[in-house]
C-alpha cells in the first residue's frame, strides 16, 4: 500500500484512482495510480499527478499532468497503438456547465513516458464553423476534414424559433453558434481487432452553451505515431 500524509490543515494528499496492468513490455503487471490534493467535503482535487510502479523492480516513476486540477480523476489502461501493450488513458472532468474533459493518452513502453494524446492539441486541430441558415437550418462545418453538416431546426419550440426567424422562415440578423472543446473520450474497439480507437464527443452549441444543437463525434485511430481521423458523424436530439 501506498501512504500519504497531509502536507497542510485544508488539503491532504491521497490517492484518488488506481489500475493494474502491463505498461512497461516486461509481462509483469505494473500498479499505474493517480494522486491528489482533496478539498475537505468536496470531490474537487488539485495537483493530481500520475505515477507508475514497475511490477518488477517497485521503482515508481511521476509523470506530472499539464492541467492536474478537476472532478473525478480516472484511470483506463488498453493497447491504443497496436504494439501488444497497454497505454495509460487520463480522464479528468473540469465540472463546469459544458462538460468539458482533460484527457491525456501516455504510453510508458520500457519506463519512458511519452505523452501520445493531449486534449489541448485536440481541441487545436479540430475546429469548427457553426452559423443559422434561413429556413430554420444550422450549418456546421468541421475544417479538419473539411465537410459540412446541415442541421434541421424547424421541429424546436416556435417560441426559440420566432426570436431567430421572421413569418417567412428568414434569419431577423446573423448568428453564430460554436462547437465546444472535447467533452468525452472514449476507447471502443470498432474492428474487435483488441486495439482500442477513440471516440470523441464535442457539443454543438446555438445561441449559448446550453442551446444545444447536437454532437460532433469523431473517430481516430493510431496511424504513424498519431491518432489520425477515420470517421466524423454528427450525431442530433430528437423531437
Amino acid at each position: 500500500m501506498f501512504n500519504y500524509y497531509p502536507r497542510s490543515t485544508v488539503f491532504q494528499e491521497s490517492m484518488v484512482s488506481v489500475v493494474q496492468g502491463d505498461v512497461t513490455g516486461d509481462r509483469v503487471a505494473d500498479i499505474v495510480f493517480l494522486t491528489g490534493m482533496k478539498t475537505p467535503n468536496s470531490p474537487f482535487t488539485q495537483n493530481i499527478t500520475l505515477h507508475v510502479q514497475d511490477g518488477g523492480t517497485g521503482v515508481i516513476n511521476s509523470i506530472p499532468l499539464r492541467e492536474n486540477t478537476g472532478y473525478n480523476p480516472t484511470l483506463l489502461l488498453g493497447d491504443f497503438t497496436g504494439n501488444g501493450v497497454d497505454e495509460i488513458l487520463v480522464s479528468i472532468a473540469t465540472g463546469g456547465s459544458g462538460g468539458i474533459m482533460y484527457h491525456y493518452i501516455f504510453s510508458f513502453l520500457d519506463n519512458s513516458a511519452q505523452l501520445l494524446f493531449d486534449f489541448n492539441v485536440y481541441n487545436e486541430q479540430y475546429q469548427y464553423d457553426v452559423h443559422y441558415q434561413d429556413n430554420y437550418k444550422v450549418e456546421v462545418v468541421s475544417r479538419i476534414n473539411d465537410t459540412k453538416y446541415i442541421i434541421d431546426i424547424s421541429t424546436r419550440d416556435v417560441e426559440y424559433l420566432n426570436e431567430i426567424y421572421d413569418t417567412n422562415g428568414k434569419l431577423k440578423s446573423p448568428i453564430t453558434g460554436f462547437v465546444n472543446p472535447l467533452s468525452g473520450l472514449y476507447p471502443v474497439d470498432f474492428d474487435s481487432n483488441n486495439v482500442y480507437e477513440l471516440l470523441a464527443y464535442q457539443k454543438i452549441a446555438g445561441r449559448y452553451n446550453a442551446d444545444s444543437l447536437g454532437y460532433v463525434m469523431n473517430t481516430l485511430g493510431w496511424k504513424e505515431n498519431r491518432f489520425d481521423l477515420q470517421n466524423q458523424n454528427v450525431a442530433i436530439w430528437g423531437s
